[in-house]
């Protein structure tokens, strides 16, 4: 039996179309058709079905797919037990908003620089959603984002989360005593992109407050949120992992308000199937828990259980 064509078999029922799994394996649907017709007429019998509403399996095609990702299985352990890492050559894309490459990105392309000398890494910054939208599309092979993403082609990690806060300027008419988050709301805040995650929730705890037009200024830029704030331009919605430096220097302020934003979430997003791709998630859960126990609790909070979707 051709594992060629058992691979292509299961990347097939993964994917339910033969369209995405010949794009995934760089080849035509005419070759991954005649892959399972042959395949089919190996073992005598039906593997798919096909409607108008997609590619489904048989009976006896799950009963092949649970012995045939075995044999996978096997096959990739035997191939990894004869490969070191820094045998590993090739292209990793990974997507990367501005909170994780102001925390742990550094770590983390050192850890896979050590791991990977071969592997060249292609590293594109943006917001949650365009990072989200490019892996979707497949532009992107990992990103490290907000929100969990629930795709049949998609696999997504939450690794942590980071406590948010109300930050200023130490020596800006914003440092003082507020009652709560009505009261803040009458000055001008600072927060991330428009529709990003963290925006909304800023906005949802205002509305929750009474305060239905609040003065979000929406900045899609950490830097330039930091520098905004150091120049006392307002109040900062943020997390203060970001600002560690400044608040430890006394630069900066953390507000003494109870109500605060949720905490950021820092989830990690993969596409399933791409090569090794695994080992690049279980890297970056070692990197943030390294980080989380250096910085503490009040900066990034691990997420248990650790559990994939």
């Amino acid at each position: 039996m051709n594992l060629k064509f058992l691979e292509t078999f299961v990347w097939v029922a993964r994917l339910k179309s033969f369209r995405l799994t010949a794009d995934k394996l760089f080849t035509t649907q005419a070759s991954i058709s005649s892959r399972i017709a042959v395949l089919e007429g190996e073992l005598g019998v039906k593997l798919f079905l096909r409607d108008s509403r997609g590619v489904s399996l048989t009976p006896e095609g799950l009963k092949v797919l649970d012995y045939a990702e075995q044999m996978m299985d096997t096959m990739q352990a035997l191939k990894q037990s004869i490969e070191t890492r820094s045998s590993k050559a090739g292209r990793v894309r990974i997507g990367v908003m501005d909170t994780v490459i102001h925390t742990w990105l550094s770590p983390l392309v050192a850890q896979m620089t050590d791991h990977y000398p071969l592997v060249e890494i292609e590293l594109v910054a943006d917001t949650s959603l365009n990072l989200c939208d490019q892996l979707q599309k497949g532009f992107l092979d990992v990103i490290l984002q907000t929100d969990l993403l629930r795709q049949e082609s998609v696999r997504s990690l939450e690794l942590a989360s980071h406590p948010m806060g109300w930050i200023v300027a130490s020596n800006s008419l914003y440092n003082r005593e507020y009652s709560g988050v009505a009261d803040l709301a009458n000055e001008r805040i600072i927060t991330y992109s428009k529709n990003s995650h963290p925006h909304q929730e800023v906005l949802a705890l205002m509305q929750a407050n009474g305060v239905m037009a609040p003065r979000l200024n929406c900045v899609n830029s950490v830097s330039a949120i930091t520098r905004l704030l150091r120049d006392g331009f307002g109040i900062g919605a943020l997390p203060p992992v970001l600002v560690a430096e400044e608040l430890a220097r006394g630069e900066l302020t953390l507000l003494d308000i109870d109500q605060r934003p949720p905490d950021l979430q820092v989830v990690v997003s993969w596409r399933v199937g791409v090569e090794w791709v695994e080992e690049i998630v279980a890297l970056c859960q070692r990197v943030v828990e390294h980080y989380a126990q250096k910085m503490g609790e009040h900066y990034m909070v691990l997420s248990k259980p650790l559990a994939s979707l």
